[in-house]
């Protein structure tokens, strides 16, 4: 037998439910050696719950766990997954904060003791991340609190694919390039094709279609906790993706609708990076929408966080006339509150208007908390379940509906629709374009090209100046790469 072609996971009849909610119901799924599946589907279709049951973080309810011709159904977990091979990157990054790079890799790789265990740990993950993610610019000494999502998430990509002493057959991306800018994402995604040539496999979860559709040996299809679909990448298109998914995704006029249909007013915001030498400035009139773009991590989200603090009085050097909404990129640290309810994470920045004779109203909270859920199609049995019941994505729905929700003039987003479904996507940016056109103020953070489509203009950062600021019929893809990487006297 072709050893690229044995299968190295089987999954049989895996259910799993949380209280009444149903996340897997009897899903089959068979991962060969020497392949790169991909597993697609809406937020809360199952994706997440069904890798978290392969790598051992939850245990099925039903159902039999093949790796590596062992069954190990009675005894997964994250030990028996690992011990065979078995290794996931999930969305919300694990990684612990207060230590460093080299030591975040002894947590998961025990081989590095002894006397200058850290040393040989250090030079392990830099010579890895130089092998995924050239220029990197991550040291092993740097403490994970102090990078940036982007960078936090590139150690963790390349902590997992670290071989020591325990095998590696697959390794699992769940969102993988959720935090990352383009380039650095096609960085990921030809290891991920070398590796496989190697004879390895992974199972890439996204929501960026053109990744699964060049990368993908196959892919599957997961709807309503059930496997829908499976078919080799090649028999896809992107269209014909979005149909098994269950969704219908019209096609983008984002530019004419975003550049012509609008008349902007007076400014209602100014800010300047701190390290601007040139004298160009950020600026954004009511009804725009302003498009932040560059490389992740180059000044971009470091800029809204000063005009949300302006905003408040804290910021000197940016002006801001109206309140503001922020929708954080890093949910998990500056997003959810995570004791709290799906409702409350919602309604918290509405307290004002939900009041009633001093308090606040419940009635009028679950009123807002039910509008949301579907008019953003959040998808829960009931609002006051936690709001960490719900997937990655679905907390991103959240996050946003809690900003539009408020009487903000302006909306902040750092990179908000992170690990969003395509379908979903496509109402929220209808829902920017209306409440725009209603006045709103958008400065929008993004590191998808597509979404730079929806915005007026669009102001260009590298190394945390703006380099470029480019008008509606002037945003195109090879522009805004061609000012991320030019010279900032250009």
């Amino acid at each position: 037998m072709d050893g690229r072609s044995a299968t190295i996971v089987a999954l049989e009849g895996v259910r799993k439910s949380f209280g009444a909610v149903r996340a897997l119901a009897g899903v089959d799924l068979e991962v060969r050696a020497g392949e790169c599946l991909g597993l697609v589907g809406h937020n809360g279709a199952g994706k997440s719950t069904l890798m978290q049951v392969l790598a051992g973080t939850l245990a099925a309810d039903e159902g039999r766990l093949v790796v590596a011709g062992d069954d190990i159904t009675a005894s997964a977990g994250v030990a028996a997954a690992r011990s065979h091979g078995v290794v996931c990157v999930f969305q919300e990054l694990s990684l612990c904060p207060n230590l460093t790079v080299a030591e975040n890799a002894r947590v998961m790789h025990r081989a590095f003791r002894g006397f200058g265990w850290r040393k040989r740990a250090g030079a392990a993950m830099v010579a890895m991340l130089d092998d995924i993610f050239p220029g990197h610019g991550i040291d092993p000494a740097d403490v994970v609190a102090d990078l940036s999502i982007a960078r936090r998430q590139m150690v963790e990509i390349a902590r997992a694919f670290l071989v020591t002493d325990q095998p590696l057959r697959l390794v699992i991306l769940d969102e993988p390039t959720s935090s990352l800018d383009q380039i650095v994402a096609e960085q990921l995604m030809g290891f991920v094709r070398r590796f496989v040539a190697r004879g390895g496999s992974v199972i890439l979860i996204s929501h960026l279609l053109g990744e699964i559709l060049s990368t993908c040996d196959r892919v599957v299809v997961m709807k309503d906790g059930r496997v829908v679909e499976t078919r080799p990448a090649r028999d896809f298109t992107r269209e014909s993706l979005v149909a098994a998914m269950g969704s219908v995704v019209a096609h983008e006029e984002g530019r004419s609708v975003a550049a012509t249909a609008r008349q902007a007013g007076e400014t209602v915001v100014e800010a300047r990076p701190p390290r601007q030498a040139d004298g160009r400035s950020l600026s954004a009139r009511r009804g725009e929408i302003v498009g932040l773009a560059g490389l992740a991590g180059h000044g971009q989200t470091d800029l809204l966080v000063r005009i949300n603090a302006a905003a408040q009085g804290r910021e000197p050097h940016a002006r801001v006339a109206g309140a503001v909404a922020f929708v954080a990129g890093d949910r998990q640290s500056d997003g959810v509150f995570p004791l709290w309810s799906i409702a409350e994470n919602i309604t918290i920045r509405s307290l004002g208007r939900l009041r009633r004779f001093g308090l606040i109203d419940p009635a009028a909270e679950a009123r807002m908390a039910e509008e949301w859920r579907q008019r953003i199609a959040i998808r829960t049995p009931d609002m006051g379940n936690g709001i960490l019941s719900l997937s990655g994505g679905n907390q991103q729905k959240a996050l946003f509906a809690r900003a539009l929700a408020s009487e903000a003039d302006i909306v902040l987003m750092d990179d908000p629709m992170r690990g969003v479904d395509v379908g979903t996507k496509q109402e929220v940016y209808g829902m920017v374009r209306a409440e725009a056109a209603r006045g709103r103020t958008f400065l929008w953070y993004t590191t998808e090209f597509d979404e730079l489509l929806h915005c007026d203009r669009v102001y260009v950062f590298r190394a945390g100046v703006i380099v470029a600021e480019l008008a509606a019929d002037e945003i195109t893809e090879e522009r805004v790469l061609q000012s991320s990487f030019a010279e900032e006297a250009a």
